[in-house]
């Protein structure tokens, strides 16, 4: 259990923050605040109990020079109008005036960091780099759990020079929705995957292997093992290299008890382009055409197996759902979970947003910031992030 903020004394003390305000940005403002206002409650309980904070962040990939169009200066006016006070950026995240701003900063007050990705050190968690950045506060809190994967300067290597390192409340909530799910699930555990590629999440099909009751799996990674059973699936998206790979998870899935479920039809079409598409079983996709949406019958079948569950973690797509000729597949799947009795975990940008757009987001358990810091989570993965956190 890591130490959490509300367990630390934070009156009259500076505060490192490393939130994700990686949001994106059009026109010179923020477009989609949803990172902001994720680490507003984190925010809003330092400044109460007395703390100022020293937010950190980093904003797209400058590659470690300072680049006027990943600069925060959106960032901060956004965050000024959602939190109806003052944030002002400072000029960069280290150096003497920086160090200046810091150290007159009031209780009740808030400075914006600039970039941290303008330095190089900060992605090679460079010691010297992250001793900087510790001098700027008193105690140091990640709710960052999105970029928790990396090994970077103001995730890891930070908390080597200041201590204590808590998690802020959206980090301690990722945790616990998270560990709820690896830990002690309520039973049977399903786990929904999807997405096109099979390579992209070979070690998280292996580790949940021994942890869920069923697997179901869509998009276009079941292709390929649809492919490994022999069926002849047309054009659809096949990595000929994973077929044996997963050739053996069907087999390592029958000998622990794990019912491995796949479409058994599939809307095809002649490409991505198509205006519509038909449904065929996948016995039958024909040799010029591709799957690329689930099936009716294969969405009542996964939606029977969700209604059975008690505990659902769902990562990827259906099918190309961006399309909407070839959505219906990823929405009802949305709304099965949705629908769902079992506490339901959520993550990943295309998964969120096929829930969006289902118009089910707040029928959801939770709903993780995080992309690949969820993935590899569930892999089993030590995150930096948190192993750097202290011990409660």
């Amino acid at each position: 259990m890591k130490l959490s903020i509300e367990q630390v004394d934070l009156g009259g003390r500076r505060v490192f923050l490393r939130a994700d305000l990686n949001a994106p940005l059009e026109h010179g403002a923020v477009s989609d605040d949803t990172r902001l206002t994720a680490v507003l409650p984190t925010i809003a309980l330092a400044l109460e109990r007395g703390a100022a904070v020293v937010l950190a962040s980093h904003l797209g990939r400058p590659q470690g020079r300072p680049d006027p169009k990943y600069t925060l200066k959106p960032v901060a006016e956004r965050l000024q109008a959602l939190l109806e006070r003052p944030v002002p950026l400072a000029p960069d995240c280290v150096g003497d005036a920086v160090e200046g701003l810091a150290r007159a900063l009031k209780p009740g007050e808030i400075l914006l960091l600039e970039n941290l990705r303008f330095h190089p050190e900060e992605e090679a968690n460079d010691d010297a780099f992250a001793r900087r950045l510790a001098g700027l506060a008193d105690l140091y809190v990640n709710d960052a759990f999105a970029a928790a994967h990396r090994a970077h300067a103001s995730i890891a290597a930070i908390t080597r020079h200041l201590q204590p390192a808590a998690a802020g409340l959206l980090m301690r909530r990722e945790l616990e929705a998270l560990g709820r799910i690896l830990e002690a699930p309520a039973r049977p555990l399903v786990a929904v995957l999807g997405g096109a590629k099979v390579s992209d999440k070979i070690s998280l099909v292996e580790h949940l292997l021994s942890k869920v009751d069923a697997l179901v799996i869509g998009g276009g990674m079941a292709f390929t093992f649809l492919r490994a059973l022999g069926h002849g699936v047309g054009k659809s998206l096949v990595e000929v290299d994973r077929i044996e790979m997963a050739r053996s998870t069907l087999e390592a899935a029958r000998r622990r008890g794990v019912n491995i479920v796949l479409p058994v039809d599939a809307v095809v079409a002649a490409s991505l382009d198509s205006p519509s598409g038909r449904a065929v079983s996948v016995r039958d996709i024909p040799a010029e055409q591709m799957g690329l949406d689930l099936g009716p019958l294969s969405v009542e079948r996964f939606a029977t197996v969700l209604r059975s569950a008690k505990t659902i973690v769902w990562n990827g797509p259906m099918g190309v759902f961006e399309k909407p000729a070839f959505a219906t597949g990823t929405v009802a799947v949305a709304r099965a979970v949705a629908e769902s009795s079992a506490f339901t975990v959520i993550g990943g940008g295309d998964t969120v947003a096929a829930v969006n757009q289902a118009g089910v987001t707040n029928r959801i358990g939770y709903i993780s910031t995080a992309g690949g810091a969820f993935l590899e989570f569930l892999e089993g993965r030590a995150l930096p992030g948190v192993e750097a956190l202290t011990e409660a």
